[in-house]
């Protein structure tokens, strides 16, 4: 292991080059995450998680 440089490039469908990123380093791996949110959407962010704790509740 000397000065090589390990690169990955992943293909992915997301949104828009200009959708708000999340970039989280994790030792040598860099992860990208970019955010879309639907305009057609009917269920504000706050439903869908009250939505999943009540999934998560009912599993236990």
């Amino acid at each position: 292991m000397g000065s090589e440089k390990i690169t990955e490039e992943t293909i992915t469908t997301a949104p828009a080059k200009n959708a708000p990123a999340l970039v989280k380093k994790i030792g040598r791996t860099t992860y990208i995450v970019r955010v879309y949110f639907s305009k057609t959407s009917k269920e504000t962010m706050s439903d869908k998680i009250k939505r999943m704790l009540k999934n998560e509740i009912q599993q236990m």
